[in-house]
């Protein structure tokens, strides 16, 4: 079976689209320091830019309740980018701000990610140490909250 064949059985995958949409969230929630050491840690890989980071604007649209009618809430400034390995694995990022750096490392990683050989370093050096970070502040977070938590009670009174 050629690799092109086995990267279109992958995309269809529902699984590997949720597994690959869980990395990209991680990426977006990375620094560029996070993303930079842990790609280096993966080594370098040739690639070429498929579409240079650039920036602009998208509307954010909301909706009360969830489920109400949707409004337009704003606009936000995202910047976007492609790359291409030489084994022809495609990434895309894109980041809410302009970090032009960030979207480039952000497109790498997902393509190598995307590449089978590269996954596993991937998944240890760039998402592992993220993820940690972001369990690290959600741990964080969640005992001050609790530390200024008050527990209300009522005492029953002796009539009826």
């Amino acid at each position: 079976m050629t690799a092109r064949l086995q990267a279109a059985r992958r995309k269809d995958d529902p699984g590997e689209q949720n597994e690959r949409r869980a990395a990209m969230a991680v990426y977006a929630q990375a620094s560029v320091g996070e993303l930079s050491s842990g790609l280096q840690a993966c080594g370098t890989h040739a690639h070429h830019e498929l579409r240079p980071p650039e920036t602009g604007l998208v509307m954010v649209r909301g909706r009360i309740s969830g489920d109400g009618a949707p409004f337009n809430f704003g606009e936000a400034t995202v910047t976007r980018a492609a790359v291409q390995l030489a084994n022809g694995a495609v990434g895309f990022s894109y980041v809410l701000g302009r970090d032009r750096q960030k979207a480039r490392l952000a497109a790498l990683a997902d393509a190598l990610w995307q590449s089978g050989r590269h996954r596993e370093q991937v998944e240890k050096n760039v998402l592992a140490p993220v993820r940690a970070r972001i369990e690290a502040e959600s741990r964080r977070r969640h005992e001050e909250t609790a530390a200024t938590r008050v527990s209300f009670f009522t005492l029953v009174r002796g009539e009826d």
